[in-house]
C-alpha cells in the first residue's frame, strides 16, 4: 500500500496504537515472567538488563501519551478541531516509529522474534498510516494552522479552570516575567512582590481543603487547578515562581495523609495563608532517590526529638520557616524504610545564600546554598543539624505515625511529580512561543527562518509534544483526584522531564547564536529544563524502580 493511497483517519491511528499496545503488553508479561522469583518481581534480575526496563518505561510513557492525545483531539467538549486532530495523528505516527525502532533494534532482549514484531507492527496498513502521517506537508500544515489561529491548540479546560488560568497567566506576564532574567542572571532570591502576590491570590492553599483555609473543595481533590497555576507560573519563570507551590503541595499532602487532626488544624491554615513557608528535607549526600537509606537521626529525648545529620538539595530552605524532615527515628537498621518518621521543625526565615540559627537549648541548624546552572531564585541548600530539638507534638501522625514517614512522604511525592510535569509544560510552552516569535522575526538568506521547512518541522513537532504532554498531565490529575494514578504520576513526570530537554534545545537552536546568549530568555529555559530529570526523583530510578517494576507487578497479577 502506498502513502498516496492512504487517507488519514482516526481509526487508522487507533488500530496502530492498539496493535502496539498489545505487543507492549505481551513484552511486559514475558519480561515479568523472566524476571520474577516465586511469583514476585525480582529487582536483582531486573538490574542485570536495566537498559531494557528503562526503555520499557519510556516506550510505555510514549504509548500512553499518544493514546490520550487521540482521545483528547476528538473530544468535542475540549474545544478541539482540525489543528488538534492533525497534531494527534502525526504524533501517533512518530510514536509508532519510535517504539518500532527500539523493539526492532534488540527484539530478543524484549523476548520477541523478528517474525512477531514485523507481523504485528509492520503490516501494510500500519506502514501506510505511518508514512502518510509523517509526511513533511503535515508538519507544515500544523504550524501554518497555529499561526492562522494564533494559538497552539485548545487547553481543553472547564470554564472555571480556564478563567483560573487567565488570572495566573496575567500575573506571570505582568509580575513574574519582569523579574525573571534578573533573578536568573544574578542568582537572586525571589522578589517579595512575587511571594506577596501569590499569597494574596491564595496560591499556597491550592491543594489544601477549604475547611483548613485553602481553596480546594472539601468534598473532592482538584489537582487540575494546581497544574494550571503551576504551568502558567513556570512559563513566566521556573525558579522565581513556578516552583513556589511545590513545597506546600508536598507538605500539605503528607499532612492530609498522615497528620493528626490537631496537626492538620494547626499547620494547614498556616501553609494556606503563606504565614508558614515549607521546606522539604529528604535527600542526603549519600542517599537521593534511595529514600530508604536515609541516615539523619532523630533521637527521642524528654519532650521531643533531637535531629543530627546532613540533608542536601533542600530547596528554599533558607526562606522556609517550617521544615518537613524525613528522619530515622528507629535505631534498628534492618527496619530500613519502616524506621523512618517525619518531623515538622520550625526555624526563622533567612534571606541570602547562607543561614545559621542556634536554639536556646543549644541545638543548631546551618545551611549553605549550592550553586546551580539554572533553577535559580529558590536556592537549594545543604543543611546540617546538630541536636536540633523538635517537640514531640510535631511528629507527623503522632505515636501512630512513627515509622510511617516513608509512606506519608510518598503521598507528597506523587503530587510533587505530577506538578513537575506541569512545570516542564510551562517551560516548554515558553520555549515554544519564543521559538515561533524569533523565527518570524529573524531573516536568513533574505527571508524569515520561519519560511524554511526545517524550522516549520521543528516548531510543529514542539507544539505536538507540548500539547500531548499537557493533556496527559491533566488526565493523570483526574486519576489522582480519584485517589489513583500514583504510577502514572511518575510516568508523566518521566516523560515530560525528558522531552522538555529536546523542546528547549530546539527552541535554543532556532535562535542560533542568540540562543546561547543571555540576551534572550531561551537560554534560561534550556538550563532550567535540565533539572526536571534530576529532582523529584531521578529519571533512571523513576523508570526502573517505579514505572517498570509497577508494570511487571501488574503483568504478574493479571
Amino acid at each position: 500500500m502506498t502513502a498516496t493511497a492512504v487517507k488519514l483517519e482516526k481509526s487508522q491511528a487507533e488500530k496502530a496504537l492498539n496493535a502496539q499496545a498489545a505487543l507492549l503488553n505481551e513484552v511486559t508479561k514475558r519480561l515479568a515472567q523472566k524476571n520474577s522469583d516465586n511469583g514476585k518481581v525480582s529487582i536483582s534480575k531486573m538490574d542485570k538488563t536495566q537498559h531494557v526496563f528503562y526503555q520499557l518505561a519510556w516506550m510505555t510513557a510514549q504509548q500512553r501519551v499518544a493514546e490520550n492525545f487521540i482521545v483528547y483531539a476528538w473530544d468535542a467538549s475540549k474545544g478541539t478541531g482540525e489543528l488538534e486532530q492533525k497534531m494527534a495523528l502525526t504524533f501517533v505516527a512518530e510514536t509508532v516509529s519510535n517504539i518500532r525502532s527500539e523493539l526492532a533494534a534488540r527484539p530478543a532482549e524484549y523476548e520477541l522474534t523478528y517474525q512477531e514484531l514485523f507481523s504485528k507492527l509492520f503490516s501494510d496498513e500500519i506502514n501506510g498510516f505511518v508514512e502518510a502521517a509523517s509526511k513533511m506537508e503535515n508538519y507544515e500544515a500544523i504550524v501554518d494552522k497555529i499561526v492562522d489561529l494564533g494559538h497552539f491548540g485548545a487547553y481543553g479546560l472547564s470554564e472555571d479552570h480556564e478563567n483560573f488560568r487567565g488570572i495566573f497567566k496575567d500575573f506571570a506576564e505582568n509580575v513574574v516575567v519582569p523579574h525573571a532574567e534578573h533573578v536568573h542572571r544574578h542568582d537572586d532570591l525571589i522578589p517579595q512582590e512575587i511571594i506577596n502576590g501569590l499569597k494574596d491570590m491564595g496560591c499556597f492553599g491550592l491543594c489544601i481543603p477549604e475547611q483548613f483555609g485553602g481553596i480546594q473543595p472539601d468534598d473532592r481533590p482538584d489537582n487540575i487547578s494546581m497544574l494550571v497555576v503551576t504551568e502558567e507560573l513556570s512559563r513566566g519563570s521556573l525558579g522565581a515562581a513556578g516552583s513556589l507551590i511545590t513545597r506546600p503541595e508536598i507538605m500539605s499532602k503528607a499532612l492530609l495523609k498522615g497528620g493528626t487532626e490537631e496537626q492538620k488544624n494547626k499547620w494547614l491554615p498556616l501553609l494556606a495563608s503563606g504565614e508558614k513557608f515549607a521546606g522539604i528535607m529528604v535527600t542526603e549526600p549519600n542517599y537521593g532517590s534511595d529514600v530508604a537509606g536515609v541516615s539523619v537521626t532523630a533521637k527521642e529525648v524528654e519532650g521531643g526529638f533531637v535531629i543530627n545529620g546532613v540533608k542536601t538539595w533542600c530547596t528554599f530552605a533558607g526562606y522556609a520557616n517550617l521544615l518537613l524532615i524525613l528522619c530515622r527515628t528507629e535505631a534498628d537498621p534492618s527496619l530500613k524504610h519502616r524506621g523512618l518518621s517525619i518531623l515538622l521543625a520550625e526555624k526563622p526565615s533567612f534571606d541570602g545564600h547562607e543561614f545559621s540559627y542556634k536554639q536556646e537549648g543549644g541545638g543548631s541548624i546551618q545551611g549553605k546554598a549550592i550553586g546551580t546552572i539554572g533553577y535559580r531564585g529558590m536556592h537549594s541548600y545543604e543543611v546540617s543539624f546538630e541536636d536540633y530539638f523538635v517537640p514531640k507534638e510535631n511528629l507527623l501522625g503522632g505515636d501512630a505515625g512513627r515509622g510511617k514517614g516513608f509512606y506519608f512522604q510518598m503521598e507528597g511525592f506523587a503530587g510533587g511529580r505530577i506538578q513537575t510535569a506541569a512545570r516542564a509544560n510551562g517551560v516548554m510552552q515558553a520555549a515554544l512561543e519564543a521559538a515561533l516569535r524569533y523565527s518570524q522575526e529573524r531573516k536568513v538568506f533574505a527571508k524569515p527562518i520561519y519560511d524554511y521547512t526545517l524550522t516549520k518541522f521543528k516548531i510543529a513537532k514542539m507544539a505536538m509534544i507540548v500539547q500531548a504532554t499537557r493533556q496527559y498531565t491533566n488526565y493523570v490529575a483526574t486519576l489522582l483526584d480519584e485517589h489513583k494514578g500514583q504510577m502514572e504520576a511518575t510516568l508523566v513526570k518521566l516523560y515530560a522531564s525528558k522531552i522538555a530537554e529536546w523542546v528547549t534545545r530546539e527552541a535554543m537552536q532556532i535562535h542560533g547564536g542568540m540562543g546561547y546568549a543571555e540576551e534572550y530568555p531561551v537560554s534560561r529555559y534550556f538550563v532550567d529544563a535540565r533539572v526536571f530529570s534530576i529532582f523529584e526523583g531521578a529519571e533512571e530510578v523513576m523508570a526502573l524502580r517505579v514505572v517498570a517494576k509497577d508494570l511487571l507487578d501488574q503483568a504478574l497479577a493479571s
